[in-house]
């Protein structure tokens, strides 16, 4: 009872280590690029976390309990999963910024205005008045369901539920090797989970502080923050794509597969 005990502890501190994984980082920093409160990015956090264990628990505890094997060319499309999301979490940063820049180059717009017996023109740019920044992808979802806590949960959540897919049979497969108890095993996996939640609250404030800090204070610095996330995020994405697809073989034939 000891023993399993202070391995339950180790797993919450392993799924604390399990949060600082580079996709998750980058994952997350993607989304909390447009948050003006670290509070904000923290309940990011939270939710993500939920997310990841919620599938790692489904997932991990059904090959725990019931034996399910995950298929190699199943496992690794789970994978490339996590890399689309990438790819897609940077595309939105990055649109968002050339949207903003293409609105910095657009020609002033006229408008006359009329008092009484007196007309004069008034000219400015849609970035002048602060319309390039909310025209982004992002920002159109926000005005339109942004009033809809839901909406607000489920972006984070979704994100989670999708990276914990790729990681949950290399946990259980942990799991199994260790603990022979499959209810103990389903316990770790919570305790896990509980781990990955806490460690990915406190990175998500950490990653925000520079985008909160900035936001208002300094616009150009913000600006070139929100693009480094999208091209690391889009980058990295490529980069796991490359790896899962051509050295694993997934665009293959799909051969010998090793959880991660």
């Amino acid at each position: 009872m000891a023993s399993l005990v202070s391995i339950l502890l180790l797993g919450f501190f392993l799924g604390m280590r399990h949060a600082t994984d580079p996709d998750h980082v980058i994952a997350v920093m993607t989304i909390v690029a447009r948050q003006r409160r670290v509070g904000a990015a923290a309940l990011i956090g939270v939710l993500w976390g939920i997310g990841h264990t919620l599938t790692m628990v489904a997932v991990g505890g059904a090959i725990i309990v019931f034996g399910v094997v995950i298929p190699p060319r199943l496992g690794l499309t789970m994978e490339l999963s996590v890399a689309l999301m990438l790819i897609l979490l940077g595309l939105l940063n990055v649109a968002g910024i050339m949207r903003w820049i293409t609105a910095i180059a657009t020609p002033v717009h006229v408008h006359p205005h009329r008092h009484g017996d007196y007309a004069h023109s008034h000219g400015h740019t849609p970035a002048a008045h602060g319309h390039a920044e909310d025209d982004t992808p992002i920002a159109r979802l926000d005005r339109r369901l942004g009033g809809l806590g839901l909406y607000q949960m489920l972006r984070p959540l979704v994100v989670g539920v999708v990276h914990g897919l790729a990681g949950s049979a290399a946990v259980a497969l942990l799991v199994l090797a260790t603990i022979p108890d499959p209810w103990w095993g389903i316990a770790y996996l919570v305790v896990f989970g509980a781990g990955t939640i806490a460690g990915m609250m406190l990175i998500t404030a950490a990653t925000a502080l520079p985008f909160t800090y900035t936001v208002s204070r300094f616009a150009a610095v913000n600006r070139h923050l929100v693009l480094a996330s999208g091209v690391a995020s889009i980058g990295f994405g490529l980069f796991l794509v490359y790896r899962i697809g051509v050295v694993d073989g997934l665009f293959a034939s799909g051969g010998p597969w090793t959880p991660q």
